[in-house]
């Protein structure tokens, strides 16, 4: 590094909030204090005490957040900010100022600052939650550009979408399982995505060339499974005219039984026997015919627990647990929600769609949801969204009423929020930003207020609404 710039390494703070953070102040003591408050969360941080010392970082390509003072010598911090956002417009810039105003505050924001904070630095909360949302917020949208470039080159999407580090391991799982074909038990969520993780699992197995058979077991009634699982021969009951079988459909490939747990105890004992027996013998059927399948089962429901209580036989449930995998639910991948959200705007884009990509506002509203549904509620507001979206890009504003943008902790009240009716009056307005996309008119109804009280609001804390 040049004079006058300092790199420092923090210790290891929360995985995945840390980040790359250059600090800009002519006040020595100042950028001291911010690298004491910030040491605890990880960040690799460079201190900077003029624009010009500040230039060596600012090269950085990892640069994630710059922390910037208002007053810099002689230099405007309003001018540093703007030659910032022309040069490097993905990063994220943070104004610090020991004389905040409102127009101070909004000529920041509008020139592309992230927030701003004053001095001196009486809730350090603030500082580290800003500087932790700020990164944050960098690398989201900088997954958003890639993948919308990818999205524009069109590309075949693997089966299974995500990269965080829960779907890393059931991608190892998956391939550890290359060249055994031992039963599988896929334990799940409804919604997320077993059959594909089952389909994954036959792709990579020596039966990748066999038939892969799936079959709902929850969706059959209980009078025709058995002839669904093991076929019947023509006249074996009123109007039967002869048919295979799943089992032997998947004859040298795979068999997925979604949801296991449904199968009646009749048919239970029916399935184990044809396990074992490697065979099955078809409804009024005289003779067994052999099959050689392998079995892969899902359910949602515990299955431990219904062999406990003498709702599923114990037999058949160690013959089908040999392996167990657990498919985890959105809520534990988050990080993986941009390249789903991807995924599907790539599945659903028609010939004659104009949808090209996602604003950011609303892939971070997608991001902060809740999905009790899982993957498939997730595809279906993508699918939703595209039908009514009507520009290039898919907004807030499109997304199902209960998506657009609601953060996970609307219904609470954040624990670094200050103690004062200014920090809560944010709050509300950020909220109501969020739930309607940026509307204004909307978020001034939904909050009691007249349109011009709003506008006066949202100018106090820096806030904009979204431009129609």
């Amino acid at each position: 590094m040049g004079a006058g710039i300092r790199a420092v390494r923090a210790p290891q703070g929360a995985p995945g909030s840390s980040g790359s953070v250059l600090l800009v102040d002519d006040e020595p003591l100042l950028l001291r204090a911010l690298q004491r408050i910030l040491r605890g969360d990880g960040h690799r941080i460079a201190l900077a005490e003029s624009a010009e010392q500040a230039e060596e970082a600012l090269a950085d390509p990892d640069l994630d957040v710059v922390v910037l003072d208002l007053l810099l010598g002689r230099q405007s911090g309003l001018e540093f900010l703007a030659r910032l956002k022309r040069e490097r417009p993905e990063l994220e810039v943070i104004v610090i100022t020991g004389h905040a105003s409102i127009e101070s505050a909004v000529g920041c924001i509008r020139s592309g600052a992230f927030d701003y904070l004053e001095k001196p630095f009486d809730d350090v909360h603030r500082v580290r939650s800003t500087v932790r949302q700020a990164i944050e917020r960098r690398r989201l949208v900088a997954r958003n550009r890639e993948l919308e470039a990818e999205l524009r080159e069109r590309g075949a999407p693997a089966s299974l979408i995500g990269g965080s580090a829960v779907m890393r391991r059931l991608a190892r799982t998956i391939h550890g399982l290359r060249h055994n074909e031992s039963h599988v038990l896929l334990r799940g969520e409804s919604g997320t995505g077993k059959e594909l993780v089952a389909r994954a699992i036959h792709a990579a197995s020596p039966r990748a060339h066999g038939p892969f058979a799936p079959v709902d077991c929850g969706a059959l009634p209980e009078s025709i499974i058995e002839s669904e699982l093991f076929g019947h021969e023509k006249g074996a009951f009123t109007g039967a005219t002869g048919a295979t079988g799943l089992f032997r459909m998947a004859h040298g490939g795979t068999l997925f039984l979604d949801e296991i747990g449904e199968i009646p105890p009749n048919v239970q004992a029916k399935l184990l026997r044809a396990l074992q027996e490697k065979e099955v013998r078809p409804v009024g059927g005289s003779s067994a015919v052999p099959v050689d399948i392998r079995v892969i089962c899902a359910t949602h429901r515990d299955l431990d627990r219904m062999v406990a209580e003498g709702r599923f036989r114990q037999d058949l449930f160690y013959r089908l647990d040999v392996v167990r995998i657990e498919i985890p639910p959105l809520r534990e991948r988050r990080d993986d929600i941009p390249l789903l959200v991807h995924h599907f705007l790539r599945k659903y884009r028609g010939a004659h769609s104009p949808v090209e990509g996602i604003e950011d506002e609303a892939l971070q509203a997608l991001v902060e949801s809740e999905w009790p549904g899982n993957v498939r509620e997730l595809e279906n507001a993508i699918e939703s969204a595209m039908a009514l979206a009507s520009g290039p890009r898919v907004r807030a504003a499109d997304l199902p009423g209960s998506r657009r943008g609601v953060p996970r902790s609307a219904a609470q009240v954040p624990r670094d929020v200050p103690l004062s009716l200014a920090s809560y009056e944010r709050l509300a307005l950020e909220r109501a930003l969020a739930e309607t996309g940026g509307d204004a008119p909307e978020a001034a109804r939904r909050l009691g207020l007249g349109r011009s009280t709003l506008y006066r609001k949202l100018a106090k804390h820096g806030l904009q609404a979204r431009r129609n």
